[in-house]
């Protein structure tokens, strides 16, 4: 996919349990979102999890919500639809993704 020069990429991190499998290949969990940059409305979402399936169904969770506006209602709907062991961690990075947009929306 191509992105058009309104588009961001920002990455939030957490460092996950070590009874979490992603802590078997990763040492940390990302999560790297590319949003409309004046907006912050997610247009597309990757991250490190260790099956693909998990990876689909997160960016499945996030796609369309505004990571500033929409922030409570981002971490409600992965507390109810997501259930993996890191679930905690899914929502840190999203919250260090989101900081750190503010932080360049800033400057």
């Amino acid at each position: 996919m191509i992105y058009t020069k309104n588009k961001i990429y920002i990455t939030g991190t957490e460092k996950v349990d070590a009874n979490d499998p992603i802590s078997a290949i990763y040492d940390m969990f990302f999560v790297g979102l590319i949003l409309e940059k004046e907006s912050g409305r997610i247009v597309d979402v990757t991250c490190n999890m260790v099956r693909d399936v998990t990876s689909e169904f997160i960016k499945s969770i996030l796609i369309n919500y505004n990571l500033v506006d929409d922030i409570e209602l981002i971490v409600e709907e992965i507390k109810d639809r997501f259930l993996g062991i890191a679930q905690k961690a899914v929502i840190a990075a999203v919250k260090d993704a989101r900081n750190k947009y503010l932080m360049a929306k800033s400057n």
